[in-house]
């Protein structure tokens, strides 16, 4: 008996052999008729999907990123054409630059009527293809099943990334007999490069003879699932180890040989000690200007090793004596096997010092200010303490972000997601609500007031689902990390960055979502204990301290050991 069922259904028939459960969305009229056929999959005895109608297409990528980061499966938005397939691009680059698996389906007008300008016709594949790892139109209904395929396989394997499906109107109509297709080959795309085993050998004869060596892990860790591999490496041989802001939930935050953040705004001690490491082991991380400072004398005493699945992050940025490109779950395991079981107690005392010093000048004042208005840093802090065991952070991007990332604990992975490469302001909200339809642990967000108003309308997306996001609005009524800058490098000229700002109560009540705010921090602890006892979403604002500033900070374009420890 013949299956003829149209493109559209096809299409839900490929994500469903996908193993996709959840789509974020948002229809229009170029994408009609699929938003037609998942009706009957999204209820009923052919329910397979759990449909999230967002308020914005931008919502709806940051949605699928943040459903990506923490559940470790693709996210899926599914948008109409036009302005619709254009809202998503931001959330597309910010998946391109985090190396986050997401498929984008969106829908455009006819083949027939490309190249007329027709009402909300773009050419999305020609947009999309710089930021993504694969575009794609599919132009005809009997390609569905083998471009879903093929897009899945591209988005998960290898350094993860996004892809782009255009789907236009003629072929989700189209009838054509369903024949399921499995890609898991494509020609002159190698996801898995071979291990070489006389990089491992150098590697690892490297390693046994530092005195001094120093890992800097990235989220290439957490993409690639070799927490444990990674914890088995560093304790064999003993190796201090810096985490990047994306790699932070790789190695949890008490092991012992755990010694901080990386980067401009992170840890005083592991960011001087890069500059005098003598073997320096880089781990699923790409050498951001962020983590850098100036390259020209970045890490110079050192033999650097770097193990990475892309080849094309080996000497892009900094000059490698041992390139290991492979998986680094297969990668880490084969060098261990090489290492001598070592002592490097002396080293990893000398951390000590440093770390105290930033203590006393930066996280003391931080996190447990005497007097004065609330700060950001104790805001996080009693929320990390209060806040259950592998709680997820999420954040927008701005100072509650580089606050966020150093006092929050991550003690089990996947416990992170911010937006790190492009620093994507609005990122937060969107990408909270993805989290927690991909895991039951409490999401707690952490967002500006800038960030906040950028996404402000997915509040009706958390009222609808009821979405258990815990958001926290730090309000200081500035875009603050510009502040910062402009107080530091600008001659205190502010320009443009103070803001007014609306009565959040009154939003809060208008979508039904609990709320409180705190003036005084002796009322802290209490409402963030409501907080997290509150079945649902909530709003905690805290009045913050208007020119908090984030510290330790590695000026722009100077030398990581040129660290500042106040302003």
């Amino acid at each position: 008996m013949s299956d003829r069922i149209t493109g559209s259904k096809a299409l839900m028939r490929a994500l469903q052999a996908e193993g996709v459960k959840t789509i974020f969305g948002y229809p229009g009229g170029s994408i009609m008729p699929t938003y037609d056929a998942l009706f009957d999959y999204t209820r009923g005895e052919k329910k397979c999907f759990d449909h999230i109608l967002v308020r914005h297409e931008q919502g709806a990528i940051h949605a699928a990123e943040g459903y990506a980061r923490v559940s470790g499966d693709v996210g899926v938005a599914l948008v109409t054409s036009g302005p619709g397939a254009t809202n998503t691009l931001t959330g597309v680059a910010d998946a391109m630059l985090d190396s986050t698996p997401i498929v984008v389906i969106a829908g455009q007008v006819a083949i027939s009527a490309l190249g007329t300008d027709a009402f909300q016709e773009v050419d999305l594949v020609g947009v999309a293809q710089p930021i993504s790892k694969w575009s794609y139109q599919i132009r005809h209904a009997e390609d569905i099943a083998w471009a879903v395929s093929r897009a899945f396989y591209i988005a998960r394997t290898g350094r993860p990334g996004p892809v782009v499906l255009d789907f236009p109107r003629n072929a989700q109509i189209e009838e054509i007999e369903w024949e399921p297709k499995n890609v898991d080959f494509v020609r002159s795309y190698v996801p898995y490069p071979k291990l070489d085993n006389e990089a491992v050998r150098q590697a690892a004869e490297l390693i046994n003879n530092a005195k001094k060596p120093l890992a800097l892990v990235g989220q290439g860790v957490e993409l690639g699932n070799a927490q444990e591999e990674l914890k088995a490496f560093l304790e064999k041989a003993d190796i201090p180890a810096g985490r990047t802001m994306l790699g932070l939930s790789a190695l949890p935050s008490d092991h012992p040989l755990n010694v901080g953040m990386l980067g401009m705004h992170g840890n005083y001690a592991v960011n001087l000690k890069e500059q005098e490491c003598d073997v320096l082991i880089a781990i699923g991380m790409r050498f951001s200007d962020r983590v850098t400072g100036n390259l020209k004398t970045y890490a110079k005493q050192a033999k650097i090793i770097h193990l990475d699945i892309d080849r094309s992050e080996i000497d892009k940025n900094v000059k490698t004596h041992v390139a290991v490109v492979a998986d680094c779950k297969e990668s880490l395991p084969a060098l261990t096997a090489l290492l001598n079981k070592n002592d490097h107690r002396e080293w990893r005392e000398s951390f000590k010092e440093l770390d105290e010093r930033e203590r006393v000048k930066v996280i003391e004042p931080a996190i447990h200010p005497i007097d004065g208005p609330l700060k950001m840093g104790e805001v996080v802090n009693v929320i990390a303490e209060r806040a259950p065991r592998g709680s997820v952070l999420v954040t927008d991007v701005g100072q509650n972000q580089l606050f966020a990332t150093r006092y929050f604990k991550y003690p089990v992975k996947r416990s992170i997601c911010t937006s790190g490469g492009l620093g994507t302001m609005g990122y937060g909200m969107p990408a909270a609500i993805g989290a927690t339809f991909a895991t039951d642990r409490t999401v707690c967000c952490f967002m500006g007031d800038g960030g906040f108003q950028m996404c402000i309308e997915e509040l009706g997306t958390i009222m609808e689902q009821q979405a258990p996001v815990k958001m926290i609005l730090l309000n200081n009524h500035y875009l603050g990390n510009v502040r910062q800058w402009q107080d530091m490098f600008w001659m205190r000229r502010k320009s443009f960055t103070k803001m007014m700002n609306p009565n959040y109560e009154l939003i809060a009540q208008g979508y039904g979502i609990p709320y409180q705010a705190v003036t005084d921090r002796k009322d802290l602890g209490a409402a963030v204990e409501k907080m997290l006892a509150t079945d649902g979403p909530f709003i905690l604002e805290c009045a913050i301290l208007e020119e908090d500033n984030v510290l330790p900070m590695t000026p722009p374009g100077m030398n990581v050991n040129d660290m500042m420890l106040e302003i």
